[in-house]
């Protein structure tokens, strides 16, 4: 027992201490950040990054210091980053704008429906882990008005609870199918930036194959499958191609 309890707490310690130190690298981060020596911050924020701590304004701070030095890919991949972590924030997401405006290539997104855009906004409002909170409380609120309906002998209070179960399935469904929806979507979503300065995509994974399009450095993709020395992506307007690993950088690698 005073052994667990000896290891529990230099656990607890060391956990304290890299808490604290990963708090004075945060501070003195910033402190070079307001004195301009911008290099110099994002080497400090690494260091926090490298102790296994990622947090949105880790990155967005990142962001801010790549934008300082005209750095369009690293700025536009730390926002990203930040927005991954925090994707209702306003100040990532203003400051990503501003990045994405330093970028050569304009590539239309493909249009979707008024219908296919209302459920998505709807069903991004909560996170697959919320929906599926949601899902099972409802499933408990059907079971319960439901055996109180079954088993009540007043017929007002059965018609009541009849329909409060019904309401309550139908919602727990609908928290399901949102639940699957936004797990499906992040499955498929493999975001990437492009950091070479110019790629050119290939029609194969081969430098022989045909050369379909050309990207420029900050432009977002989706990988949807690698092969060897090669990634297979979709740009926003549906294009596909194969682009050498080396000119891009996967978003979710932590």
């Amino acid at each position: 027992m005073k052994k667990t309890l000896s290891i529990l707490i230099l656990c607890l310690s060391l956990f304290s201490f890299s808490q604290s130190g990963n708090e004075k690298l945060f501070d003195t981060a910033v402190q070079l950040y307001n004195q301009g020596k911008f290099q110099e911050s994002i080497n400090t924020y690494m260091e926090i990054i490298d102790n296994g701590f990622h947090s949105s304004s880790v990155y967005f701070n990142i962001g801010n210091a790549y934008y300082k030095l005209n750095e369009v890919a690293p700025s536009i991949y730390y926002y990203e980053k930040a927005l991954l972590l925090s994707p209702k924030d306003e100040n990532i997401q203003n400051n990503l704008q501003f990045a994405k405006n330093m970028t050569i290539d304009s590539i239309e997104t493909i249009p979707k429906s008024a219908i296919s855009n209302l459920i998505e906004r709807t069903i991004g409002v909560f996170t697959s882990k919320s929906w599926s909170i949601f899902a099972i409380i409802l499933m408990a609120s059907f079971t319960i008005s439901f055996l109180i309906y079954y088993f009540s002998s007043y017929k007002g209070k059965k018609k009541l609870y009849f329909i409060v179960s019904i309401i309550s399935l139908i919602l727990a469904v609908t928290s399901i199918s949102a639940a699957y929806h936004q797990r499906l979507n992040a499955k498929k979503s493999n975001p990437a930036i492009i950091f070479a300065e110019e790629t050119i995509i290939k029609s194969e994974p081969n430098n022989r194959s045909n050369d379909i399009f050309t990207l420029h450095e900050g432009t977002k993709v989706n990988v949807i499958e690698g092969l060897g020395d090669w990634n297979k992506i979709r740009i926003a307007d549906g294009k596909t191609g194969w682009i050498p690993k080396n000119d891009l950088r996967l978003i979710k690698d932590f």
